[in-house]
């Protein structure tokens, strides 16, 4: 009996009880996707919280739950926090515990997620199970400062002859695209992504297309076309479809930029794409106003150009000493009736490099993409193209730009000089020339000889009405016929001397068999 009882008095003695302390506090309030907080004294902005309908049981324990809810702090308050509830709110209430998790906002990455479709959680959405991402980045982090980059010099060709030869992307840019609904923003995009299927393996960028509050049929159709084209074999699609909380449309462009910097710090290229911006900036303003935070010009709040320069200034050419990877940032704006003196679209275009405006009644005319080449621009510009595109896109943009204002004149004149008229069939062989069907964007080289094949009078026999027909014609002969010459311009990346003499020794073939 007495050794029984001096057991129990040395298990009492060497008893430490283990107790921990976490900061809790109590839904106070909710609604529209809201929670107000009473406590959490000590928590931070985008720290999540955790909704916790149990009060008997460790951190730990809840974080296990099959389908935890969280939420991300916005507002501190003098007695308490709001925050924006990550999931379904109709499962939080008044009165339901709350508990810091105690890191920032942070998605799982890594290179298992690219093939795959994901939320701007991270969680995976096209039925095919876990991505096996472990990585965890937080969505927010500061950009690089100007010691850590070097100079956009390297091209993202996208395929799209009138952007590769006019306005020019470089890789670790931010080139804007904008214009009205339904103008073929996407389209530019879309056909972006796939024309890095013909870049090698070692030097194609892995791509990501953000759809923020986009018709999930729209997304899925998107999906099925980058599958067909292989091109989902580099991508990763974020969503955040209409149907979804405005809080998720609000973080898929920073959970894009996360997936994209974990890319670029190995060293890679990663282009990110936010379709689009406007909508993500309603969603902000919507949240914000349920915040209680004070509305500025168009009800936007006062925070909303920091909201956008934060992202975009992610993008970056990182220098040799980080790895040399590169971020490419093509954000994507909707104006209302062609006007870019808006609010969102003026913030938007002050932020980044450079914009390819795309105009409503280019498209009607039938031509496609609908580029305005007065507006657009590359801040960039040549210094990320190849000797090759530099060489044969020089003359381009000046004989556009006087053949636009012939036209407009020519609108008024009755009868023409002969020096005039050839001017203005010039200008219209250029413009049929730089129409492309979507979803074919054209490998570099191929872009570069048809070009040089326009610029240099070569479809010059050809009614300029025939111009598209005729450059059809041209790609399959140079496919067939010119195999070498477009490998040695693939390979050194310029039209040489003898590139140029065997180019234009085909091109005449070319014009004679077409007399014929």
């Amino acid at each position: 009996m007495e050794s029984i009882i001096k057991r129990i008095e040395d298990e009492i003695a060497g008893f430490a009880p283990k107790g921990t302390s976490e900061e809790t506090g109590i839904v106070r309030a909710t609604g529209d996707g809201i929670a107000e907080i009473d406590g959490l004294e000590k928590a931070i902005m985008n720290e999540m919280v955790l909704f916790d309908p149990t009060f008997d049981r460790t951190l730990e324990a809840a974080l296990k739950d099959a389908d935890p809810i969280y939420g991300l702090v916005l507002n501190l308050e003098e007695d308490g926090v709001r925050a924006v509830i990550l999931g379904d709110s109709s499962k939080v209430y008044e009165g339901m515990l709350v508990r810091r998790v105690g890191r920032l906002l942070s998605i799982p990455v890594g290179d298992s997620l690219v093939g795959r479709v994901v939320n701007p959680l991270g969680e995976p959405v096209d039925g095919k199970g876990p991505t096996g991402a472990n990585i965890q980045r937080p969505i927010e982090s500061e950009a690089y400062g100007v010691m850590d980059r070097s100079p956009v010099n390297t091209p993202l060709h996208t395929g799209i002859k009138a952007i590769d030869a006019m306005v020019p992307i470089g890789r670790g840019q931010r080139e804007l695209i904008i214009g009205d609904r339904g103008t073929g923003k996407t389209t530019i995009a879309i056909d972006t992504i796939i024309n890095q299927k013909s870049e090698s393996e070692a030097t194609r960028p892995i791509c990501i297309y953000v759809a923020i509050g986009q018709k999930e049929s729209k997304t899925a159709k998107l999906v099925a076309e980058l599958s067909d084209k292989g091109a989902m074999d580099y991508t990763i699609v974020v969503t955040a479809p209409a149907s979804s909380p405005a809080a998720f449309q609000f973080l898929a462009p920073f959970a894009g930029a996360a997936i994209g910097e974990h890319f670029m710090e190995q060293g890679k290229d990663a282009v990110v794409i936010y379709d689009d911006l406007s909508k993500q900036a309603v969603a902000y303003r919507q949240m914000s106003l349920l915040l209680r935070r004070p509305p500025g010009r168009e009800a936007y709040p006062g925070d909303i150009f920091y909201l956008h320069s934060r992202l975009l200034e992610r993008a970056a050419k990182l220098s040799k000493e980080k790895g040399g990877g590169s971020l490419t940032a093509l954000p994507i704006i909707e104006t209302q009736e062609g006007d870019i003196s808006t609010y969102i679209p003026t913030n938007v275009i002050s932020i980044t490099d450079g914009q390819i405006f795309v105009l409503a009644n280019l498209f009607n005319q039938g031509l496609r993409p609908a580029i305005d080449v007065g507006n657009s621009v590359s801040r960039v510009g040549s210094a990320a193209q190849t000797k090759a595109m530099k060489k044969v896109s020089g003359k381009i943009k000046l004989e556009l730009a006087q053949f636009r204002e012939l036209e407009a004149f020519m609108q008024f004149a009755s009868d023409l000089d002969e020096g005039t008229k050839k001017q203005i069939d010039s200008g219209r062989r250029m413009t049929e020339m730089l129409k492309q069907p979507n979803g074919k964007p054209l490998p570099f080289e191929m872009e570069a000889a048809v070009i040089f094949a326009g610029v240099n009078g070569f479809l010059d026999t050809f009614a300029p009405e025939k111009t598209s027909e005729a450059e059809a014609r041209l790609q399959e002969y140079l496919t067939r016929e010119a195999t070498g010459v477009l490998a040695a311009i693939r390979t050194t990346r310029e039209i040489s001397d003898t590139i140029e003499k065997d180019l234009r020794g085909i091109l005449d073939k070319f014009v004679e068999r077409t007399a014929e």
